[in-house]
């Protein structure tokens, strides 16, 4: 899932100071299950920059629409009738609906509601943690399920640094050391031994060094 967290107030209101009407599209994927972005949130940022720029003086008109994801072409198109006759648009989704919907509109100002985090799961209810890089060549099967890109501060692959302490990193009492949890969890699967083999030097090009990556499925293709 992808984690996001939406921007202080003041800096929405500061991207759409010039407009007198905008519409506001939230998104029913990620961020309406971290609780930045669906119909709720859409509904209250609408709500509070109304207010904002009326005690300035200055009103502002709001239209708001949930898509079932930005992400996916198709439910931008929905937005064709109501983009027409506002300034700009006001995107709860991550980054990349905001270009979507850049995309598709290219003549509307579309500006970013959110800042995207991380992708991650939950871990409490209101708490979400990053669990994936998004490398491009997953280990998981080498490290017991614990990914030592992301887990560890350092993205180290063999093992520790010298600054583990107790079970803890040395960046802070409260982050977990990534090696001492897969050393746990493999001496509980009994495959400490795979722990001995040595990793290669990580082939950076699988992930964003490479450029801006493309995954395509030729099975599902449609023309």
């Amino acid at each position: 899932m992808i984690i996001a967290q939406q921007k202080p107030i003041k800096d929405i209101a500061a991207m759409i100071a010039d407009c007198k009407k905008v519409l506001l599209v939230g998104c029913a994927g990620c961020v309406t299950v971290c609780l930045s972005g669906g119909e709720k949130e859409t509904e209250v940022l609408a709500s509070s920059l109304r207010i904002m720029r009326r005690l300035q003086g200055n009103p502002l008109e709001t239209v708001t629409y949930t898509a079932t994801r930005q992400c996916d072409p198709e439910y931008i198109e929905a937005l064709e009738n109501l983009v027409k006759d506002v300034d700009a648009v006001v995107s709860l989704a991550c980054g990349v609906g905001v270009q979507y919907i850049a995309e598709r509109f290219h003549d509307k100002w579309v500006v970013p509601a959110q800042n995207t985090m991380f992708v991650g799961g939950s871990t409490a209810h209101g708490v979400w943690e990053e669990r994936c890089g998004l490398c491009g060549d997953c280990i998981l099967h080498r490290t017991g399920g614990i990914c030592p890109i992301i887990r560890c501060s350092k993205s180290i692959l063999n093992g520790p640094c010298g600054g583990s302490q107790y079970g803890k990193c040395e960046i802070s009492k409260d982050v977990d050391c990534a090696w001492q949890l897969i050393y746990d969890r493999m001496k509980v699967l009994g495959k400490l031994d795979k722990l001995l083999e040595i990793q290669p030097p990580k082939d950076w090009s699988k992930s964003r060094d490479g450029g801006p990556r493309k995954a395509i499925r030729e099975d599902v293709m449609i023309g």
